[in-house]
């Protein structure tokens, strides 16, 4: 059996790989995303990514944020062999709207911020609001297994090397 910490070093590439993945979905086949979650309107790359880049025993970390920045640099991280080890996401459903991130290595959502519950305006309603939060965080939480579901089926096929990376890679060159 693996130590924990040994097999979380050997299989991170897998985060990095889904986020990559994920942006390249999110660009060139939104309908593979919408299929994820039957309620969705649109997930979409927020304001913040950060890319990993290995160079000659070194590691070089890329964070691109703003409300209008360009992800020029961030294509120019991949096609020089960088990952993407965080992404900053809007999720909208219906006239909800959620916004989080995902760190690659671990899978980990970070900094979710949900739609607003009920007000509370008696003690009965705590646990109310309670599960409705619950229920909302459980939506993105939802998605994400959807969705890296989609990608493992992907990954462990032989479409993977023959059909993806070289959709990918054309996709980064664009």
């Amino acid at each position: 059996m693996l130590d924990v910490s040994i097999a979380y070093n050997r299989y991170k590439f897998l985060g990095h790989e889904f986020l990559t993945w994920l942006w390249f979905i999110m660009d060139a086949d939104q309908a593979r995303i919408l299929k994820a979650q039957g309620d969705m309107l649109s997930l979409e790359m927020d304001n913040r990514i950060v890319l990993e880049n290995s160079l000659d025993n070194r590691i070089e970390n890329i964070t691109i944020k703003g409300d209008d920045a360009g992800l020029e640099e961030a294509k120019l991280s991949l096609q020089k062999g960088g990952v993407v080890t965080e992404l900053n996401f809007s999720l909208k459903i219906g006239d909800h709207e959620w916004k989080f991130n995902i760190k690659g290595e671990s899978l980990n959502i970070s900094s979710l911020k949900s739609p607003e519950t009920g007000k509370i305006e008696k003690k009965e309603d705590v646990e109310g609001a309670v599960l409705e939060k619950i229920y909302l965080y459980e939506k993105v939480v939802s998605l994400i297994e959807n969705l890296y579901k989609q990608f493992v089926q992907i990954r462990i096929s032989n479409k993977w090397n023959s059909e993806t990376v070289p959709r990918i890679k054309k996709w980064i060159t664009s």
